[in-house]
């Protein structure tokens, strides 16, 4: 089965319970997944290298099939617009999730590098399930 590898701030326990409401709909999809907070370890930046995260995070990547990337907030977490840009430098298949009401205008309110990064848009559980179907 395909490896789904799942972007997205991690910040706040509301942002990594988003997260993983994500992962347990690709696992009941049968799809075998990378959460970075959950499978890696939440990084604390007080005495930790960082270098362990990302080298993780980057062969995840480079071991998946696709990515799903959180696209809420007023502005892209930092670390997931990375993540797209080196997904689609590999060619991956990626999904945004975008159940952000302020963002309205894809052309408009998203940054154009990461628009046109993305395969496609779900814009809730229920639209990304399906997206998910058809990849299997």
């Amino acid at each position: 089965m395909s490896k789904i590898y799942i972007a997205g701030a991690l910040f706040s326990p509301f942002e990594r319970a988003n997260l993983e409401k994500i992962d347990s709909l690709c696992k009941e999809l049968e799809f075998t997944t990378y959460l970075p907070h959950k499978d890696g370890g939440l990084f604390v930046r007080e005495g930790n290298n960082s270098s362990s995260f990302f080298i993780a995070d980057r062969d995840n990547i480079d071991t998946s099939k696709i990515i799903i990337a959180i696209l809420n907030g007023t502005d892209i977490d930092s670390g997931t617009s990375w993540e797209i840009g080196y997904g689609y430098s590999k060619q991956k298949i990626i999904i945004g999730y975008l159940e952000d009401i302020r963002i309205f205008n894809l052309n408009k309110q998203l940054n154009p590098m990461i628009l046109n990064s993305l395969n496609q848009i779900a814009y809730n559980l229920e639209s990304l399930r399906e997206i998910l179907k058809r990849l299997k």
